[in-house]
């Protein structure tokens, strides 16, 4: 597509104060615009001194945006949008569609720093969470005691939904503060709780979050090693302590890819995935209802976007995207199973694999053999009643086999 520009698409961001709040240089490529683009309301911001030809987007939008450019190839076209384009905007969809060398972009005051404006908030030290198109899942990760959250929604309906997520993690007290209109005229500013919020809210709208955890709320950290409790699960779960460990030798590296094979109950994909929001994984798991059961717990703790493939190992391994990572969970003695991860694996990938049997010890032992990487033997014990006393009740031993490729 980007071999046919012939000239670079202008991106103009514009706020809630429409044309009267353009800088010059923004106003001055609109004026000189022969194709404008953007949403009805952006359109309807400009006066009719401009005589562009004025083309709303179609929808669905993605599908049509490559034909569109196209159709205007010899034209100047001047896109519209709203504050900053390239946060969540049409600015980013532009660059990757036809690169960034054939994107001009000239932002105007993003929404979010407006609302850090408007609260007091230093932007560096908020987090901005958007769930445009998005599922509200995806909150939960960033839902902790005395965390600040800007939560960017499609609609009005935001910050009742986020509330009503905020109340069922036990956060019902956390202040909330809704932003409607940043900049323009018609700008609105309410507060109230999680827990007893019920006022409308305009379309156009950021929902600021103060996270404040009842007493008695578990917090749940990204950091490796949730508690068991806090998994739906059938008993096929890397237990806490042994789930921390073995995240620490995968690493988890934002952007990464993890395969998660006999997934089990996904704990360590959805911890992959927790450590940051560009984590990817896919969770393998051969049971239909334990890989039913993955999806309701990737749900639950935020990570939605958890790609779970019910099918045997290795024999699903081949259409899956190259991993960065590989866990083996269980079904180690598989043949082949080892050597399709391995050879799966690209230079400088992780391989870290569990085992609690003999047979499978031996499998981990021949490979360490092989091709080196290090061996760890787990073993766990928790206190437990026994009679009128406390007494120790060991958990199986857990050996660990990492290696680097």
């Amino acid at each position: 597509m980007s071999e046919v520009v012939r000239s670079p698409i202008v991106v103009v961001g514009i706020g809630a104060d429409g044309w009267e709040g353009l800088a010059p240089t923004s106003r001055a490529e609109v004026e000189r615009a022969e194709v404008l683009m953007g949403s009805g309301r952006q359109l309807d911001l400009v006066p009719p001194s401009v005589t562009a030809e004025r083309v709303p987007w179609p929808s669905p939008m993605t599908e049509a945006l490559p034909g569109l450019f196209e159709t205007y190839v010899d034209r100047a076209v001047v896109v519209l949008a709203s504050g900053d384009p390239m946060l969540s905007g049409i600015g980013t969809t532009l660059t990757r569609l036809l690169g960034a060398e054939r994107v001009r972009v000239l932002p105007a005051p993003s929404s979010v720093s407006l609302a850090c404006a408007r609260l007091g908030w230093a932007v560096e030290d908020t987090q901005v969470v958007s769930l445009v198109g998005r599922p509200i899942e995806l909150l939960h990760p960033h839902v902790q005691p005395g965390r600040r959250l800007l939560v960017l929604g499609s609609d009005g309906d935001t910050p009742k939904q986020v509330s009503a997520l905020l109340s069922a993690r036990g956060y019902g007290q956390s202040l909330i503060t809704v932003l409607g209109g940043l900049g323009g005229p018609d700008e609105e500013v309410r507060t109230g709780t999680a827990a007893t919020w019920s006022q409308p809210a305009p379309a156009l709208v950021v929902t600021a979050v103060e996270c404040r955890a009842e007493r008695g709320t578990m917090p749940l950290p990204t950091t490796p090693g949730l508690p068991d409790g806090a998994y739906e699960s059938d008993g096929q779960l890397t237990k806490s302590e042994v789930r921390a460990i073995t995240l620490s030798r995968l690493a988890a590296v934002p952007g990464q890819l993890l395969w998660d094979i006999g997934a089990g109950s996904g704990s360590i994909g959805i911890e992959w995935m927790r450590a940051h929001p560009t984590c990817r994984a896919v969770a393998v798991e051969a049971s239909q209802e334990r890989a039913e059961r993955i999806v309701r717990n990737a749900s639950r703790l935020g990570v939605p976007y958890l790609r779970v493939v019910h099918g045997h190992a290795p024999d699903v391994l081949p259409r899956l995207p190259q991993p960065d990572a590989i866990f083996i969970g269980g079904g180690v003695t598989t043949p082949l199973l080892l050597d399709a991860c391995w050879d799966a694996l690209p230079v400088g990938g992780r391989l870290v694999v569990n085992a609690v049997t003999v047979e499978s010890e031996a499998v981990l032992g021949s490979w360490h053999a092989r091709v080196g990487g290090e061996l760890v033997r787990v073993d766990v014990q928790r206190a437990e009643p026994l009679g009128g006393f406390t007494g120790w009740k060991p958990a199986m031993p857990v050996t660990i086999w990492s290696v680097t490729r």
